[in-house]
């Protein structure tokens, strides 16, 4: 996780008083039937216990064990003492049952690099699983374990888009493995990110629901009692649960489960060929627009799915599968609840007027082939990983779709190392020769040189070297 998130966690304490003042103690004691979901402002003083009776089953406990190489202190190591030890290190974690014969979800970084996982279930029953799908940039995992002939409590995915800003929602997990626990709130805010560039994983629920270290994977509940998102992070000044909560929303949960189901391992983004920028409000005042809001249209990639339904550079996306499109990261959030092959209307501004075209939704295409080769000889590159760039490959890295070139994938010593090239290094040219593709950096440094000119691209910055 990054240093500014917490793993979420839900303790609670539900604070029950009686709306005809009667005391703690008697509103305690009434009895089971004299409870319901809270329908007004003062049934809201009442109680939570017939959601959470409903949700509480289908949330388990997750711990995430590894085997790690503890070096050892390199003091002893100039003496010849000590050698390296194996130690585990381990991680705990909630997680939801959303399908009868044990399918799991929960975040990625509960269970990164476990070498064993094992279910809690809320009746104290442990069970060993087994990673179906694990997408880091979404933080979603999908798990599974084996009950023969048995049919687990599940909670139902509320991926309506319905929810709103108000809406009571409460937090369950199983942090610990002591035992559930569980904190109310509202729902503070919708389409959150914490990623200026609107990468379609960072579109968040946000929630005031009290929360401590240690439920990441957690249920966000809504009165319903069905799963409205997965409880990934917070952001705390103080380390507490005094701060802000964020939840992964349901439709883009539920994405990731049925690509896990049915058979994938990794979570293939749509895509539809444009890169998109929010309208701030200085674009939108020359864009001519009342409000800033929607997406501009800032670059569409030959060919792409975009291309073919007419979108040009310049549009303003307003409204994408029938939602307003607010910025960059909503429109990035709803396609990526889409798989290939989805028709969508996309509404347009153009040159003043408003129009809607329907886009095909596609997979990134894979051309050209990634080509990946480690690098031999004698050159500046020589141990270095190197791939061709296309949008598949470049989405699968986390990167801009529209980055083309060879890139740098993995430094494993030699030459390479010594000269400082790093992961990410985009290779544009060497010795006055243009890189565009694997072959042509491989033929480049099979030459014999006494001097090699070297540009590489290193987050968005060219630098030129030469080395003897």
């Amino acid at each position: 996780m990054r240093a500014s998130r917490l793993v979420i966690s839900a303790f609670v304490l539900l604070a029950a008083c009686s709306p005809s003042g009667k005391t703690e103690a008697q509103t305690a004691s009434l009895p089971a039937a004299a409870r319901s979901v809270p329908t007004s402002a003062l049934s809201m003083k009442q109680s939570f216990a017939p959601v959470v009776k409903k949700a509480a089953p289908a949330v388990v406990n997750i711990s995430s064990k590894r085997l790690v190489r503890q070096q050892i202190d390199p003091f002893w190591e100039l003496f010849g003492l000590g050698a390296p030890r194996n130690r585990i290190e381990g991680s705990l974690g909630s997680g939801v049952i959303v399908r009868s014969d044990g399918v799991i979800v929960t975040n990625n970084h509960v269970v990164e690099g476990g070498q064993q996982i094992t279910v809690a279930l809320a009746d104290r029953r442990e069970f060993p699983a087994k990673v179906l799908l694990a997408d880091p940039r979404t933080d979603l995992a999908v798990l599974k374990i084996d009950v023969p002939g048995e049919r687990l409590p599940t909670l139902a995915i509320n991926d309506t888009g319905e929810a709103q800003v108000g809406d009571l929602v409460l937090a369950i997990g199983d942090p610990f493995g002591v035992g559930q626990t569980v904190t109310n709130g509202i729902i503070s805010a919708l389409n959150r990110t914490a990623d200026p560039s609107g990468d379609a994983s960072s579109s968040y629920i946000q929630t005031d629901a009290a929360i401590n270290p240690g439920n990441s994977g957690g249920a966000l509940v809504d009165m319903n009692g069905d799963l409205l998102g997965i409880n990934s992070f917070i952001l705390s000044q103080s380390g507490t649960s005094s701060g802000v909560g964020f939840a992964i929303p349901g439709a883009l949960v539920r994405r990731v489960v049925e690509t896990a189901v049915g058979g994938g391992h990794a979570l293939v983004r749509p895509w539809i060929g444009a890169r998109l920028q929010s309208v701030t409000p200085e674009l939108a005042s020359s864009l001519g627009l009342a409000t800033p809001s929607g997406a501009l249209v800032a670059d569409v990639y030959p060919g792409g799915p975009a291309a073919r339904a007419g979108v040009r550079q310049g549009d303003v996306i307003t409204a994408f599968d029938g939602r307003a499109a607010v910025d960059a990261a909503s429109v990035n959030y709803v396609l990526a609840t889409h798989k290939a092959g989805d028709a969508v209307a996309v509404g347009l501004r153009r040159n003043g007027r408003s129009q809607t075209v329907t886009l095909q939704v596609d997979g990134p295409p894979a051309t050209p082939a990634r080509d990946e080769q480690t690098l031999g000889g004698r050159s500046p590159f020589t141990g270095a990983t190197v791939v061709n760039l296309s949008p598949a490959a470049a989405d699968a890295l986390g990167l801009d779709p529209f980055l083309q070139g060879v890139m740098v994938t993995k430094v494993s010593g030699g030459p390479a190392a010594q000269v400082g090239l790093q992961p990410g290094d985009i290779v544009r040219n060497v010795n006055g020769r243009a890189i565009e593709a694997v072959r042509d950096l491989v033929s480049a440094t099979s030459a014999r040189a006494q001097v090699w000119r070297v540009t590489i691209e290193r987050n968005g910055q060219e630098i030129s070297a030469t080395f003897q």
